[in-house]
């Protein structure tokens, strides 16, 4: 009979809930997925009832096959999505929408906030967009004035499990390091930004720290089949679990994931801000914060490229879409994408930028765009990596997960575009993982987190190559000056279509 933990990950699309032993092994898995509404251009909002009741049927899944495995559940921990926010009243019953990550609807509040309170981005290490609950909280404000009045509490989607699960309201400070709200070096609610956000820090949950123990109520207990009183770890957020998860724990050592959307993170041993504002800065646990970029576009690109390019090839066009990228060089002969489809985070945190093919010739066919759009994914996250770099950070190790690793071309193209090294993972998805581990800590299953790097193994190693990294080094610059080129543009679009 072996012992294991837990990891919840209660992303934006499905809450995944697996048990992992302290040898690293995988021994049972409960998934639930759930909508995302997008009723309106910018708007991404979810029923928080509907996430809750899906992150506790995930865990009761899970905990089944685990028993009937002959498995004892030692505990629970946490991963969330980061930057969600839902308003409460008085009785704890929603009067909103859980805001997503996604929701850019406080674009306006943003670039406001970007202008006249610059120095929040230090303080708070979240960069001023329209992700950060601090923008959302001025949105709601300004936009349904009588809403804001109403709320006796303002939550996340770690909040709403947590809470669903022990009966208790809480935060833990990586989560709370996402919401623009927490100054990073005192990790307590920053006076600043509630004054900016018009709040009170008793509307807020109180903070924890990542590894702080909570107990499974009976309510709880008899939903997802466990034993009341079981150990429930509050976690973090679910980037950087990523790290946790994939063994990128040390300084030096990144971890890049592609799916829909994509992030590089690094680790490092102190909170430090960018003071050119291009990268975050989120808590893990003391000693340990995750500094990097996350990018709004990664495989939702290719999935438009397939849709817009080429619909005579079906729905589930994966395979084909890359085959014809593949018979493309890289570079694309010239040919450059910047792929805000869905505008951007790192560097620019902007909800402002658009798409664009650049350097178009009657000599491009469709297997061009596609690969150029593969490449733009790529060289943005090479641009993330160069300002990580630039904010003081070694790089000297990569690792990835995703999606995208299942293709060779989109592993060789991003291998050539960061022009290093690449270790892929075997096996664990990051977040949940690192949040199993982490409660294997806090429950004294494992002695040390930094046991990760040791669990992770890694199962390919794909090198760059000579000529096509020098092609991407020598186009990234290019890449680039066409974001600060256009700009003005992007701005002038957004007036013309202000529900983008």
């Amino acid at each position: 009979m072996t012992e294991v933990v837990l990891g919840v990950d209660v992303g934006t699309t499905s809450a995944k809930a697996t048990a992992f032993a302290p040898n690293g092994s995988e021994l049972a898995r409960g998934e639930v997925g759930y909508p995302l509404d997008e009723p309106h251009p910018g708007w991404a909002e979810q029923d928080p009832q509907v996430v809750a009741d899906a992150a506790v049927e995930a865990i009761r899944i899970a905990a089944q096959e685990a028993r009937a495995g002959g498995h004892t559940i030692a505990g629970l921990s946490l991963s969330s999505a980061m930057h969600g926010l839902v308003a409460l009243d008085a009785h704890d019953a929603p009067l909103t929408a859980l805001l997503t990550w996604g929701d850019t609807r406080a674009s306006d509040q943003a670039e406001r906030l970007k202008r006249e309170h610059p120095e929040l981005h230090g303080r708070t290490g979240t960069p001023l967009h329209p992700m950060s609950p601090l923008a959302k909280l001025c949105w709601l404000r300004e936009s349904q004035p009588d809403t804001f009045a109403a709320a006796s509490r303002f939550v996340g989607v770690k909040e709403l499990v947590l809470q669903r699960l022990t009966g208790e309201w809480a935060v833990d400070h990586s989560v709370a390091s996402g919401t623009g709200l927490l100054h990073i070096r005192s990790l307590e609610w920053d006076a600043m930004a509630l004054e900016v956000a018009g709040i009170s820090a008793h509307q807020l949950a109180p903070l924890v720290p990542a590894k702080e123990r909570f107990a499974l109520r009976a309510g709880a207990s008899a939903e997802t089949g466990l034993l009341g009183g079981t150990p429930v770890i509050a976690g973090a957020g679910d980037g950087p679990l990523a790290n946790l998860g994939v063994g990128a724990v040390k300084p030096g050592m990144a971890a890049v994931s592609i799916g829909t959307s994509g992030a590089l993170r690094v680790m490092v041993e102190n909170p430090a801000t960018d003071p050119a504002g291009r990268v975050f800065c989120y808590a893990l646990t003391p000693g340990r914060w995750a500094v990097g970029g996350a990018v709004n576009n990664g495989g939702v690109v290719l999935q438009w490229a397939g849709e817009a390019l080429a619909p005579d090839l079906g729905e589930h066009a994966e395979e084909a879409l890359l085959e014809l990228a593949a018979s493309v060089p890289a570079g694309s002969e010239g040919l450059i994408m910047l792929p805000y489809l869905l505008s951007e985070r790192a560097p620019h945190w902007s909800a402002l930028p658009r798409g664009a093919y650049v350097g178009l010739t009657r000599g491009h066919g469709r297997a061009h765009l596609i690969r150029a759009a593969i490449e733009g994914v790529c060289q943005q996250l090479a641009v993330v990596l160069a300002s990580v770099r630039d904010a003081g950070n070694d790089v000297v190790q990569v690792r990835a997960t995703g999606g995208f690793a299942r293709s060779d071309l989109w592993r060789q193209i991003l291998t050539d575009a960061l022009g290093m090294e690449i270790g892929f993972p075997a096996g664990h998805e990051g977040s949940g993982f690192g949040a199993a581990l982490l409660g294997m800590e806090a429950l004294g299953l494992i002695d040390s987190i930094d046991r990760a790097a040791e669990l992770v193994r890694i199962h390919d190693r794909v090198q760059p190559g000579v000529q096509a990294s020098a092609t991407y080094a020598e186009l990234l610059p290019i890449f680039v000056s066409l974001y600060d080129a256009l700009a003005p543009a992007f701005g002038r679009l957004r007036r013309l279509d202000p529900g983008s």
